[in-house]
C-alpha cells in the first residue's frame, strides 16, 4: 500500500474485528440506498456508511496481501473520513473519500470519466494541503455494474497530490453473495492491482481474489 504512515497519536473508534465490522455493515450493504444518501454515524466519527465499508474493504485486501489479520479502521479526530492502521507495525493512512452516484436509467454511464471527474474534484476542493499525505478513496456506484478499465483510468489520472488513490464499487450480487471489486491506480507495474472481495450471503466470513 503506497501512502503516508504515521504513528497514531490521538483517541478513536474503532470495531473489535473485520468480522464484527462486517456484521454491523450488513443492513447498509443490503440497503444500497443508505449507502448512497444514509445519514453519518455519529459515534463512527461522522463517517458514512459508504466509508466505513470502502475502509473495511481495504482492510481485507491488505490482510489477504499479507496472510494475516492484522489491518483495521478507525474513525478519524481531525474530521477525516477514517484511518487505515496497522495494528502490527502501528503504521497509519488517512483517508479522504468521494462518491461517484448511480446514474439514471436513461443515461448511459461513463465510468471511467465520471471515475476521474471525482477524483480531479476531491483534489480541487482543497489542494495540496488538504490532499498531501492522504489516500483518496473512490466509491463508485455508477453505470449499475457497467464494465470500466482501472488500467485506463489509471493512465488518465489527473496531477493530484494524494499518496494513494483507491477505487472500489459492487461488481456483481450471486446467489446471495455481495463480491466487491477494490483496485489500486498504480499503472507503474504495467497493469492496475484488482481484488475481488466475495462476502458469503450469511455475512460470516469473505473471500479475496486477486484479479490482476
Amino acid at each position: 500500500m503506497s501512502a503516508h504512515a504515521s504513528a497514531m497519536k490521538y483517541p478513536v473508534r474503532r470495531f473489535k474485528s473485520l468480522k464484527v465490522a462486517l456484521k454491523e455493515l450488513k443492513p447498509f450493504i443490503r440497503n444500497g440506498k443508505h449507502l448512497q444518501s444514509g445519514r453519518p454515524f455519529k459515534r463512527f466519527g461522522g463517517m458514512l456508511s459508504r466509508e466505513v465499508l470502502a475502509n473495511w474493504l481495504l482492510c481485507a485486501v491488505f490482510d489477504a496481501e499479507v496472510g494475516t489479520e492484522r489491518f483495521t479502521f478507525t474513525s478519524d479526530p481531525v474530521g477525516g473520513d477514517g484511518i487505515i492502521h496497522d495494528t502490527t507495525t502501528g503504521q497509519t493512512w488517512p483517508t479522504e473519500h468521494v462518491m461517484v452516484p448511480n446514474a439514471r436509467a436513461d443515461e448511459p454511464a461513463d465510468v471511467e470519466a465520471l471515475i476521474l471527474k471525482a477524483i480531479e474534484g476531491k483534489q480541487k476542493k482543497g489542494g495540496a494541503a488538504y490532499a498531501s499525505g492522504k489516500t483518496l478513496v473512490v466509491f463508485s456506484d455508477a453505470g449499475g455494474g457497467a464494465r470500466w478499465f482501472p488500467n485506463k483510468v489509471a493512465k488518465r489520472l489527473p496531477a493530484t497530490d494524494f499518496a494513494a488513490i483507491w477505487v472500489v464499487g459492487l461488481h456483481l450480487v450471486e446467489d446471495g453473495q455481495y463480491v466487491y471489486s477494490v483496485s489500486e491506480l498504480d499503472a507503474s507495474t504495467g497493469s492496475v492491482p484488482t481484488w475481488l472481495v466475495r462476502i458469503t450471503k450469511d455475512f460470516d466470513s469473505w473471500k479475496v481474489e486477486c484479479f490482476q
